[in-house]
Parts: structure tokens; sequence; C-alpha cells
């Protein structure tokens, strides 16, 4: 019989992609995105809870459950294909991320979904589980810790050197610690300070005070985690 007789309809989709198919898992897949669906959420959770800044943005959070589920999903595509594996480091090189990061936690929490899809993808479920559960401990516990000992920017507009010198002196008494950073000196509007301080007792009620000093014009205080206070 001629070979090309043999050859069917049937053939042409006799591949190794159609192969796949059977050795594909349901209950294996949908085991691994719950789970990474859970800890995504946990995730998710530790970071609305330690959250420290002013502006809270509920679509990071979101993406960072959505990071956890997609990262589980590409590791277990390229977990048992050492082409497609290599594939897919070509393909997710030429993305480039534009968004800034504005707080250094939120980093951390980056790389924390991201891990926590590859070990998920990898299989280790025990091991996401547990480290999901000891790094969530950690964040609650030293994020919302308060801080005492938190620097301040105290900035002082005088009218002449002796009110100057009067509300450093002051500000001396009041804080653990000052420095002056910046001293601007302008004809029109006097003398302005920059002075980073250190609070003894975390009030602010002394900036009332130094505002009240004669010859200065007013007294602002700023945080340096965003927090604005006068």
């Amino acid at each position: 019989m001629n070979p090309i007789e043999q050859f069917n309809f049937n053939d042409i989709f006799k591949s190794s992609f159609l192969d796949k198919i059977s050795s594909f898992s349901m209950l294996d897949t949908a085991i691994a995105l719950g789970l990474a669906f859970i800890l995504g959420l946990f995730i998710f959770m530790v970071y609305k809870k330690t959250f420290k800044g002013v502006m809270y943005s509920a679509n990071f959070g979101v993406s960072l459950l959505a990071m956890t589920l997609i990262t589980t999903l590409i590791i277990m595509a390229i977990s048992s294909n050492v082409i497609l594996s290599l594939g897919m480091v070509g393909a997710l090189s030429i993305v480039r991320f534009r968004s800034a990061i504005k707080e250094p936690i939120d980093i951390a929490f980056l790389f924390w979904a991201i891990s926590i899809g590859i070990v998920l993808g990898a299989g280790l479920i025990p091991l996401a589980i547990f480290g999901s559960l000891f790094i969530g401990i950690i964040m609650l516990f030293f994020v919302n810790q308060k801080s005492t000992d938190n620097p301040y920017i105290l900035v002082i507009n005088c009218t002449d050197d002796n009110s100057e010198q009067k509300a450093l002196d002051y500000v001396k008494g009041k804080v653990k610690k000052h420095v002056v950073k910046a001293k601007t000196v302008a004809a029109s509007s006097g003398v302005e300070l920059t002075v980073e301080i250190r609070l003894k007792d975390m009030s602010t009620q002394f900036v009332n005070e130094v505002s009240r000093i004669a010859g200065v014009n007013n007294a602002v205080l700023v945080s340096y985690n965003g927090d604005y206070m006068s």
C-alpha cells in the first residue's frame, strides 16, 4: 500500500501539542491556583494591615493577589518543559514596568507574592504555607510597632538673628536632638531655618510655643513619613 494512502485526517492532529492535553491534570491546577488565591489574599490582608502611608492604593493590594496567581500559573507551565522555560524567559525579558514604587516595604510585598507563586508552582505546598505564615507574622509584628524616635523637620521663619537664636535655644531644651540642616537668609523674608529634630515624648506642643517667640513669623513641623503637622 502506498504510504500516502495510509495517511489519514487524524494524523494531522497527532502532535506533541495535543499529547500534552492528556498529561494535563485539572486537579493539580485547581489545587495550586486555589492555594495561590488563599495565600495571595493573605498577603493582601497583611499589606492592608501594615500600610503606614498617606494614600492607600487598593489596586496595589489586588495586584499582589493577581501576581501570586499569575506566577503560579507560569511556573506550573514551565516546570516540566525546558524549552518552554527558555522561551518564557525570553518573552518576559522584553516586558518593561514603569510603575514607581513609593514605599520600600512595597518591594518586600512584591517579592513575597512572586516567591509564593514560584514555590506553589513548583509543588512545594508546605513550604509556601509555612513561609507565608512566618513572613506574615514578622510583618505584622515589626511594621505595626510604634516608633518613639521618628525624625522630624522643623522649619522656622525669623525676622532677625536675635529671634533665630531664641528659637534655637528653646528648641534645644524641648527636643532630644537637633541638627541645623539648612539656613536661608533673604532681605525681604528674613531667616529661614531647617532643623532636623528627635522628639522626647512625641509631643508637638512646643511648636506652638516656638511660633509665639518674638520675631518668629511661623513654625512648621514636617514628618519624614509623609504626614504633615503644624
